[in-house]
Protein backbone atom coordinates (compact mmCIF):
# COMPACT_ATOMS: atom_id res chain seq x y z
CA UNK A 1 0.00 0.00 0.00
CA UNK A 2 1.15 3.52 -0.71
CA UNK A 3 0.16 6.73 0.99
CA UNK A 4 -1.55 9.43 -1.04
CA UNK A 5 -1.85 13.15 -0.30
CA UNK A 6 -4.89 12.58 1.95
CA UNK A 7 -2.88 10.42 4.33
CA UNK A 8 -4.75 7.21 3.53
CA UNK A 9 -3.04 4.15 2.18
CA UNK A 10 -4.13 2.85 -1.21
CA UNK A 11 -5.56 -0.67 -0.99
CA UNK A 12 -3.85 -3.55 -2.76
CA UNK A 13 -5.04 -4.78 -6.15
CA UNK A 14 -6.47 -7.87 -4.45
CA UNK A 15 -8.55 -5.81 -2.01
CA UNK A 16 -9.84 -3.62 -4.84
CA UNK A 17 -10.77 -6.70 -6.90
CA UNK A 18 -12.63 -8.24 -3.96
CA UNK A 19 -14.50 -4.98 -3.30
CA UNK A 20 -15.44 -4.67 -6.99
CA UNK A 21 -16.80 -8.22 -6.96
CA UNK A 22 -18.94 -7.54 -3.89
CA UNK A 23 -20.21 -4.22 -5.24
CA UNK A 24 -20.90 -6.03 -8.52
CA UNK A 25 -23.35 -8.28 -6.69
CA UNK A 26 -25.22 -5.15 -5.59
CA UNK A 27 -25.36 -3.78 -9.15
CA UNK A 28 -28.66 -5.61 -9.71
CA UNK A 29 -31.67 -3.66 -8.48
CA UNK A 30 -33.34 -6.95 -7.56
CA UNK A 31 -30.43 -8.07 -5.39
CA UNK A 32 -30.14 -4.61 -3.87
CA UNK A 33 -33.85 -4.73 -2.99
CA UNK A 34 -33.30 -8.10 -1.31
CA UNK A 35 -30.35 -6.69 0.60
CA UNK A 36 -32.48 -3.72 1.68
CA UNK A 37 -35.20 -6.07 2.92
CA UNK A 38 -32.68 -8.23 4.77
CA UNK A 39 -31.04 -5.16 6.30
CA UNK A 40 -34.36 -4.72 8.12
CA UNK A 41 -34.21 -8.27 9.54
CA UNK A 42 -34.11 -11.93 8.62
CA UNK A 43 -36.71 -13.41 6.31
CA UNK A 44 -37.55 -16.59 4.41
CA UNK A 45 -37.68 -16.85 0.61
CA UNK A 46 -41.47 -16.76 0.35
CA UNK A 47 -41.79 -13.55 2.32
CA UNK A 48 -38.85 -11.98 0.48
CA UNK A 49 -40.44 -12.82 -2.88
CA UNK A 50 -43.71 -11.23 -1.75
CA UNK A 51 -41.92 -8.16 -0.43
CA UNK A 52 -39.80 -7.50 -3.52
CA UNK A 53 -42.41 -8.64 -6.03
CA UNK A 54 -40.31 -11.44 -7.51
CA UNK A 55 -40.97 -15.07 -8.31
CA UNK A 56 -39.69 -17.72 -5.92
CA UNK A 57 -37.18 -19.15 -8.43
CA UNK A 58 -35.79 -15.71 -9.31
CA UNK A 59 -35.49 -14.63 -5.68
CA UNK A 60 -33.87 -17.97 -4.76
CA UNK A 61 -31.34 -17.51 -7.56
CA UNK A 62 -30.47 -13.98 -6.44
CA UNK A 63 -30.13 -15.14 -2.84
CA UNK A 64 -27.83 -17.98 -3.93
CA UNK A 65 -25.53 -15.45 -5.64
CA UNK A 66 -25.54 -13.18 -2.58
CA UNK A 67 -24.81 -16.18 -0.37
CA UNK A 68 -21.93 -17.33 -2.57
CA UNK A 69 -20.54 -13.81 -2.39
CA UNK A 70 -20.70 -13.92 1.40
CA UNK A 71 -23.13 -11.01 1.68
CA UNK A 72 -25.99 -13.07 3.13
CA UNK A 73 -26.23 -16.26 5.15
CA UNK A 74 -28.99 -18.82 5.61
CA UNK A 75 -30.14 -21.31 8.16
CA UNK A 76 -32.80 -24.00 8.03
CA UNK A 77 -35.90 -23.85 10.16
CA UNK A 78 -37.75 -27.02 9.31
CA UNK A 79 -38.49 -26.79 5.58
CA UNK A 80 -37.78 -23.07 5.37
CA UNK A 81 -34.50 -21.33 4.60
CA UNK A 82 -34.22 -18.14 6.60
CA UNK A 83 -31.82 -15.56 5.14
CA UNK A 84 -30.04 -12.84 7.06
CA UNK A 85 -27.15 -10.42 6.86
CA UNK A 86 -24.62 -11.27 9.52
CA UNK A 87 -22.21 -8.34 8.99
CA UNK A 88 -23.30 -4.99 10.47
CA UNK A 89 -20.95 -3.17 8.06
CA UNK A 90 -22.84 -4.62 5.09
CA UNK A 91 -26.12 -3.47 6.65
CA UNK A 92 -24.65 0.01 7.09
CA UNK A 93 -23.43 0.20 3.48
CA UNK A 94 -26.83 -0.83 2.09
CA UNK A 95 -28.74 1.54 4.37
CA UNK A 96 -26.44 4.50 3.63
CA UNK A 97 -26.51 3.87 -0.13
CA UNK A 98 -30.30 3.59 -0.30
CA UNK A 99 -30.78 6.41 2.20
CA UNK A 100 -28.62 8.77 0.16
CA UNK A 101 -30.45 7.99 -3.07
CA UNK A 102 -33.85 8.20 -1.39
CA UNK A 103 -32.91 11.60 0.05
CA UNK A 104 -31.71 12.75 -3.36
CA UNK A 105 -34.94 11.62 -5.01
CA UNK A 106 -36.96 13.76 -2.62
CA UNK A 107 -34.80 16.80 -3.43
CA UNK A 108 -34.36 16.31 -7.19
CA UNK A 109 -36.09 13.38 -8.89
CA UNK A 110 -34.44 13.77 -12.31
CA UNK A 111 -31.09 11.98 -11.77
CA UNK A 112 -32.57 9.21 -9.63
CA UNK A 113 -35.23 8.38 -12.20
CA UNK A 114 -32.49 7.93 -14.81
CA UNK A 115 -30.69 5.50 -12.47
CA UNK A 116 -33.70 3.30 -11.78
CA UNK A 117 -33.44 1.42 -15.08
CA UNK A 118 -29.78 0.54 -14.56
CA UNK A 119 -28.55 -2.68 -13.03
CA UNK A 120 -31.40 -4.97 -14.01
Amino acid sequence: MTRNAGGFEDPSAEVLAAAAAEFGLLASSSRLHLMWALSQGECDVTHLADRVGGTLPAVSQHLAKLKLGGLVHARREGRRHVYYIDDPDVVTIVRVMIGQLAGSSRRATGPVRRLRGLGR
